[in-house]
């Protein structure tokens, strides 16, 4: 195998059980298996992988939710592997920490940009090249996050490789001078590693915990009351976005000229 792209027809396959040609034209990506499992619940799909390293379920529309796991590197594997399929869109369903007042948990971000503080993403492109989500993509999201009267916020993610860093003050001083909306591990590998490969990609993040505060800081019991309340919309809302721009087929990429 001497190509990127033979590499990843022989990987896909073998990370998720699952053919490329099973895979639909657009995608949700997640790290929760119960998202998988709840999509395939409610469309009666079964779930490809299950002794992989990644989880699939696709519907009878075309669309499917992968199960990439967590981190930068997962976030670039999956995406670098997606060149196998060539998909028209691909959304991330994450969750991230608020930074800021005004997010609170329970509320969404779709994020207008995220800074590159994983390192990852350097392996693709310079420093200077932002990490950008595709814009029709997060139009559909935004609509229908209006349509259900639901609180949300646009701004900047910071994306780190550090899971545990909430006690760490200067980490948290860094922080507050970048004036970043909330903190997560993949979005930005994933918008960079999207645009290296030419694949659509957007991002909708729910505020999951508030680990500024030492009070805020994601346990296993306020991750249990989080997922109970808030994963069945924010899956909802990510299916049926991408469900509609399917039917709608509206041009995602921008024009070459």
């Amino acid at each position: 195998m001497k190509t990127k792209l033979e590499i990843a027809k022989n990987w896909l396959p073998r990370y998720t059980g699952t053919k490329i040609d099973d895979f639909g034209d657009y995608l949700l990506l997640t790290n929760f298996q119960n998202y998988v499992v709840k999509f395939a619940e409610k469309f009666n799909c079964d779930i490809q992988g299950s002794s992989r390293p990644m989880q699939t379920a696709t519907n009878s529309s075309g669309l499917t939710i992968i199960n990439f796991g967590i981190g930068s590197a997962n976030a670039a594997t999956i995406m670098d592997l997606l060149v196998a399929r060539n998909p028209k869109g691909v959304l991330f369903l994450g969750k991230c920490g608020g930074l800021k007042e005004s997010t609170e948990i329970g509320h969404f971000i779709l994020p207008t940009a995220a800074i590159r503080g994983e390192g990852t993403s350097n392996d693709y492109l310079p420093t200077e090249v932002p990490a950008l989500p595709s814009f029709k993509i997060h139009k559909f999201i935004s609509e229908k996050l209006i349509k259900k009267n639901l609180e949300y916020r646009t701004g900047v993610i910071y994306t780190t490789n550090r899971r545990v860093w909430e006690w760490d003050e200067d980490f948290k001083n860094y922080l507050r001078r970048l004036y970043t909306l909330g903190i997560d591990m993949e979005t930005a590998t994933l918008f960079i590693v999207g645009l290296v490969n030419s694949i659509p990609r957007g991002a909708l993040l729910l505020v999951s915990d508030i680990p500024m505060l030492p009070e805020g800081v994601k346990t296993e019991e306020s991750d249990v009351i989080v997922t109970q309340k808030f994963s069945k919309l924010h899956l909802e809302i990510g299916i049926e976005a991408m469900t509609e721009i399917g039917e709608k087929g509206e041009q995602i990429k921008h024009f070459k000229y």
